[in-house]
């Protein structure tokens, strides 16, 4: 085996991993397509028969004004604003959807189903977004340090103490447990509540919305307590507010429980660059360790010397002097 092939063997592992990224990118795009896009096709031949049903009950609407009227409604609903009559009675900038949108700008969630309309409000989300999401990311690294004390290193040492058990099984079947934990807390339950309490979902529309905000994906194609008859709309909003922060800590705990493992690093290594220490950083040392042993040998010259001149001495006693 030549010097050059274990500096050439993590390039080699970072295109095999790169390749294979862009082989599930390719196939996650091509099994969406499949999935969506015959519904798509439907959607689109039913909103066409409503339309063409439309025009023909009403000979005195015009097809362009129709089209105009329909884009001046779409575009209002992708800020936020719903033309229809039951959906005025909830604000989407009042105190608890303000507080619920800052949450998802902060978090980088984003559902995009409310945002600013004036250009004021848009230059303020940008100087809000730049300053937020870095003091963000440091409040929630401070709570997940101090969170990961309690809920990881103490059980595992505890764990390995007790029971004898080597560091590594034990770390493993943790955060397998703290995973179950957290998923049973943060996906499933709140899945059942959000059936209850949104009356257009079932299980599966309320668990993808908890995976899609805990993972910060925030598509917003559901968003709770957007209901016209939302019962105690603004303090429902502030509690998914308080979910999704101490859903979003729970899984960075998860994630950093599972990033401990000693498998996962080894694994991460083999994609790594391997640290190589710069050449004037070598001199350095290599001047600094000839320091050390000058440093080294003129003390034990020194101390040499002085044992001697003190053994020529004689005492005041009148004794023999002392030998080294």
């Amino acid at each position: 085996m030549t010097e050059c092939e274990p500096k050439s063997r993590p390039v080699l592992l970072f295109c095999c991993l790169a390749l294979g990224y862009a082989v599930y990118l390719a196939l996650g795009a091509a099994v969406f397509s499949a999935l969506e896009l015959p519904y798509e096709a439907l959607l689109r031949q039913e909103l066409r028969a409503i339309k063409l049903r439309f025009l023909r009950d009403n000979d005195c609407v015009a097809d362009d004004r129709l089209d105009a009227l329909l884009s001046k409604v779409l575009e209002a609903g992708n800020y936020g604003v719903s033309a229809l009559n039951n959906a005025s009675a909830g604000w989407n900038w009042d105190v608890a959807s303000a507080l619920f949108f800052a949450s998802t700008v902060l978090s980088t969630t984003g559902y995009g189903h409310t945002v600013p309309l004036s250009d004021g409000g848009k230059a303020f989300c940008i100087l809000y977004s730049v300053i937020g999401i870095p003091f963000t990311l440091l409040f929630l690294t401070a709570v997940v340090q101090r969170i990961m004390v309690f809920t990881t290193r103490r059980p595992v040492e505890y764990a390995q103490q007790h029971w004898a058990l080597t560091h590594s099984r034990v770390a493993s079947a943790h955060a397998v447990v703290l995973a179950v934990l957290s998923v049973t807390l943060f996906f499933i339950v709140p899945a059942i509540i959000f059936s209850v309490l949104e009356e257009e979902w079932n299980f599966l529309e309320s668990f993808y919305f908890c995976f899609i905000s805990l993972s910060t994906i925030g598509l917003g194609d559901y968003v709770p307590g957007e209901g016209h008859n939302q019962r105690y709309r603004q303090l429902y909003k502030v509690a998914i507010t308080v979910y999704l922060l101490l859903g979003l800590i729970a899984m960075l705990v998860v994630l950093e429980t599972f990033c401990e493992l000693q498998q996962l690093k080894q694994l991460r290594r083999l994609f790594y660059l391997r640290k190589e220490k710069p050449e004037e950083q070598l001199a350095i040392l290599d001047q600094d360790q000839l320091s050390i042993c000058s440093g080294s040998d003129h003390t034990a010259s020194f101390r040499q010397g002085r044992a001697e001149a003190l053994a020529d001495t004689p005492s005041p006693l009148g004794e023999q002097p002392l030998t080294p």
